[in-house]
């Protein structure tokens, strides 16, 4: 079906965001896969291309317009140039940490951090699991002690996206241990700060170029400038932004789908066995005519969901219904394909394999699809 979601100008972006990809990322993502990690000079660049924190104000760099479907573009085209892990910086920058700083952020903070956001001198991370927690944010205890004019923060956080690389992290902490939700705030703590390290960079299944670290907080010191929003509202900022993280999961997860899909048509056509094509085959046509049927009708879902973003009506429970449903189906795609590539599949030089294992984590992080159908459930009344 043809899809109404877009405009000219969002064309014209999209033009702009495949060149970049082509020049800067696609060239290089080999090496980034085997070293575990992207050169962060692509992440400046795509800052000096206007990719990063397009709604920003235009004091900032940015075009100040609030327009989700330019995210959209950009997560789309890293999909389709099959480019997952090493794309996943400019994401997880763009849709899941900026909104914290365009919504929580006062003057001085938004002068301060706000241009390197835009051009890319500050990459960004965001900083809320810890090892023993899982989904359960408010049992977190990574901790922020009164200090005067600052806070002496300390404790760990896990499988921090961006963590290797981010300049700025923000970082749920408790400020009041007392309380599990309305206890918790937000810091936004900066590379180079005492007491601030680094683990290592987690070795995963996949999204192997994307970095993903351990972060430790030893008796850091804060300042209380460095506050993201109102002591104590942190959970409560966490849940309002979620909607929008969880979106931009579903995003990928439909341009994923759609990417693995495209390859392997291409494969069935071009791979001969008893004779002739695999795809001339009853059961390759009938799986690839489920994918077919099942991608659309998600595609038309997120699309909704978009456009609702936009509006400033996208639920929580609705988001929820987007990101487990699509990731789910994103699982169902890859291993259909796969299978349809046979024991090629099975092999780390088919790319197959690798958006196979790129794809298995998009159930689990930004909530489980238990948690997601939790949600879901609750709105019921149940």
């Amino acid at each position: 079906m043809d899809r109404q979601l877009y405009e000219p100008v969002h064309g014209a972006f999209r033009e702009a965001v495949r060149q970049f990809l082509g020049k800067e990322v696609v060239p290089h993502h080999e090496q980034w896969l085997e070293r575990g990690n992207i050169d962060k000079r692509m992440f400046r660049k795509a800052g000096e291309q206007g990719l990063l924190c397009v709604s920003a104000a235009e004091q900032f760099g940015g075009t100040g317009v609030a327009d989700f479907r330019y995210n959209c573009v950009l997560n789309e085209e890293i999909q389709a140039a099959g480019v997952t892990s090493s794309g996943l910086c400019m994401t997880l920058h763009n849709d899941i940490c900026f909104p914290y700083f365009q919504r929580l952020a006062n003057d001085e903070q938004r002068e301060r951090w706000m241009p390197g956001l835009v051009d890319g001198s500050l990459m960004s991370a965001i900083a809320m699991t810890e090892p023993s927690i899982g989904s359960d944010l408010a049992s977190m205890s990574s901790s922020a002690k009164d200090d005067g004019d600052a806070y002496i923060v300390n404790g760990s956080k896990t499988f921090i996206t961006n963590g290797i690389n981010a300049d700025l992290v923000i970082v749920a902490v408790k400020t009041d241990p007392t309380q599990r939700h309305k206890g918790m705030s937000l810091l936004v703590i900066e590379e180079g700060m005492e007491g601030f390290e680094r683990g290592r960079n987690l070795d995963k299944i996949g999204l192997k170029s994307q970095d993903t670290a351990e972060l430790f907080f030893s008796n850091v010191r804060v300042p209380k400038s460095n506050l993201l929003g109102q002591e104590g509202e942190g959970f409560l900022n966490l849940v309002k932004h979620l909607p929008q993280e969880r979106l931009s999961i579903a995003v990928t997860a439909v341009a994923h789908c759609r990417w693995a899909f495209e390859e392997t048509l291409r494969y069935v056509k071009e791979r001969d066995a008893f004779g002739q094509p695999i795809g001339k085959f009853q059961n390759s046509q009938f799986v690839l005519a489920t994918l077919k049927t099942e991608i659309e009708i998600g595609q038309v879902f997120i699309d909704r969901q978009i456009e609702a973003l936009n509006e400033g009506s996208l639920t929580a429970e609705d988001a929820a219904m987007g990101k487990w449903w699509v990731t789910e189906l994103q699982q169902r795609v890859m291993d259909r394909c796969l299978q349809l590539h046979g024991g090629y599949g099975y092999m780390t030089e088919y790319p197959i394999s690798r958006a196979w294992a790129d794809s298995r984590i998009q159930t689990i992080y930004g909530g489980t699809t238990e948690v997601m159908k939790m949600i879901i459930g609750k709105s019921l009344g149940l």
